[in-house]
């Protein structure tokens, strides 16, 4: 058997003080947002379940009870990642949002810090991989209606406007966008002017 390291010692005296199913839930919690960390540090490559273990403090057997493939481990850290970006979003407006230029902002953040880097690892990695690929397919496809639903309560788009659909739905295309290129270099400057254009463009669109 391998040492316990000092992490995994530090985890369990903690654990130790919570009744059983909030240890469980608090495990699960540590490995989902360890897979996160990983995936957007290292990539799928760099991102096994050990190296997840490792980093949330547990030991591989604790996190295979839990997510028993790899697979499982990080399409729950998507999931995760989803729910993250909802809630981050909401949590941003909790009156309502009362400036558009506020609500396209916030939208391109989702899409150009770690939660949005982690998700896109995954759909990389997806692409190789059979057993993950409808997986991650069907999550997305979940995830999109979601984050639309909540830009169209955001912005106050009326959708029987012609047009209203198909504009809000290019505004998250292109924050997904901007997100890639984000990996590459961080151009705020222009990511500011391409906001600007863009809520333009709703007023114009939306009223």
């Amino acid at each position: 058997m391998g040492s316990v390291s000092t992490d995994e010692r530090q985890a369990e005296r903690v654990d130790e003080r919570l009744p059983k199913q909030d240890r469980s839930r608090a495990t699960r919690q540590r490995l989902l947002e360890a897979a996160v960390a990983c995936l957007a540090e290292h990539g799928w490559a760099g991102s096994t379940v050990a190296a997840v273990a490792e980093r949330a403090g547990v030991s591989r057997g604790a996190a295979q009870h839990h997510f028993r493939t790899r697979e499982d481990l990080f399409t729950a850290a998507v999931e995760y990642v989803a729910e993250e970006r909802s809630t981050a979003l909401r949590a941003l407006f909790p009156d309502g949002p009362t400036d558009r230029r506020a609500v396209v902002s916030a939208l391109v953040g989702l899409y150009t810090g770690p939660l949005f880097r982690a998700a896109l690892h995954l759909w990389v990695a997806a692409c190789d991989e059979d057993q993950l690929r409808p997986r991650v397919t069907e999550l997305e496809a979940r995830v999109g209606r979601e984050t639309h639903r909540i830009a169209v309560e955001l912005l106050g788009a009326d959708e029987s406007r012609p047009g209203a659909r198909e504009t809000v739905q290019g505004l998250l295309d292109m924050a997904r966008g901007l997100g890639l290129a984000n990996l590459l270099t961080d151009d705020r400057g222009r990511r500011e002017r391409v906001v600007a254009q863009w809520v333009k463009v709703l007023d114009e669109t939306l009223g």
